[in-house]
């Protein structure tokens, strides 16, 4: 019994030692695992240079940004260049325009004509191509005057001159009041803003069987100054 105890002591001093060798090596590594902590450490250097390299990035995006802020100041420039060089492709808008309207009916006509004058007061040019929105207003509620069918020709107004159309209507021959025509609603072609006009014309529209308008609009260009 006391050999096997004393191998069995010898065997726990072996294991011991081993056990001694094996915590140096296992230091050794922590010390080596600190040097990763380092290299990550390093890591962590490129990972701000790719910070840098991102706010190199941000600058050059932000010199992008800058770069696209010049190009969008060239651009506003170029605008401001387009919009002044190219002001007569600008649409002319309702604030552009002093609208006006008079009676222009030639004695003899069948119809009885409006012309309604668009001048442009903008300090450029502008173009106004197509058929206005034109409404009258009426004892009866709102009627709106239907295109004539006419071509479109594109047309620019130069800065201090106008164009016209003409509105067209029936007389009122039938004897009665008709509908009294109380105003003149007009929308320039692409816009939504309108300007309400005292009427010139007639005072009434013969009553009709409700089968369309009575009243029918001219394109942009359609009349001159002194009429069709």
């Amino acid at each position: 019994m006391r050999v096997h105890k004393a191998t069995f002591a010898a065997a726990l001093v072996v294991a011991a030692g081993l056990s001694l060798t094996a915590c140096g090596p296992n230091d050794d590594t922590g010390t080596d695992q600190a040097k990763p902590t380092a290299a990550a450490s390093v890591t962590t250097a490129p990972t701000k240079a790719a910070t840098g390299g991102g706010s190199g990035g941000t600058t050059s995006g932000g010199s992008a940004g800058t770069g696209g802020t010049a190009p969008s100041g060239k651009a506003t420039a170029g605008g401001t260049g387009a919009a002044d060089g190219g002001k007569a492709g600008a649409k002319c808008r309702t604030d552009d325009l002093t609208i006006t309207a008079v009676d222009r009916t030639i004695d003899g006509d069948a119809a009885r004509t409006v012309v309604v004058e668009l001048k442009n007061h903008s300090g450029h040019d502008c173009s106004l191509t197509g058929y206005a929105g034109v409404d009258l207003k009426t004892n009866a509620g709102s009627l709106s005057a239907q295109r004539s069918g006419e071509p479109v020709v594109a047309g620019v107004v130069k800065n201090g001159k106008s164009t016209f159309f003409g509105i067209s209507y029936p007389n009122n021959t039938s004897g009665g009041s008709g509908v009294r025509i109380t105003g003149l609603v007009v929308t320039p072609p692409d816009e939504t803003k309108s300007v309400t006009l005292p009427w010139p014309g007639a005072g009434s529209l013969p009553v009709t069987d409700g089968s369309g308008s009575p009243v029918k609009i001219g394109p942009m260009g359609s009349a001159g100054q002194g009429g069709q």
